[in-house]
């Protein structure tokens, strides 16, 4: 899995993705023309997307529903580091379930890679590379 982020205009960024580009910008009060979601609003959406897939998926197999998942995600910034903490993935079912039945897709929503990812911290790496030695490279 690999997204490429481009500098478009001051805090504006296109990210892309295979063949899909999306907007990342700040608010105006942060300097931006809020053209796009901030970075932790993509974390969010991320989170919450994956959690509605795995809660669309438990539904379909089942056949006790085939649309009207909704799902909303809330977190707090924090600081020392600064950081999202205290999410709430908050899952709306469009079917009314049984104990069983509950139980089952709140197992299933947290099968989510992303949610396993959060609660498991990666290692993550940065380097940087100068601008004029990555052309150079070419």
């Amino acid at each position: 899995m690999e997204v490429k982020v481009s500098q478009l205009d001051n805090v504006k960024f296109s990210i892309q993705s295979r063949s899909h580009t999306i907007l990342c910008d700040q608010p105006q009060d942060n300097g931006g023309e809020d053209a796009g979601m901030t970075p932790p609003e993509f974390l969010l959406a991320s989170l919450g997307s994956c959690a509605a897939f795995y809660a669309v998926q438990y539904l379909k197999t089942r056949n006790l529903a085939q649309a009207g998942v909704e799902v909303s995600v809330t977190a707090e910034k924090l600081k020392q580091p600064a950081r999202l903490g205290n999410f709430l993935v908050h899952v709306v079912c469009p079917v009314s379930l049984t104990v069983e039945q509950n139980e089952g897709l709140m197992r299933s929503v947290r099968h989510c890679l992303v949610h396993n990812t959060l609660l498991t911290p990666p290692e993550i790496k940065i380097e940087l590379a100068v601008a004029e030695t990555v052309a150079a490279q070419r």
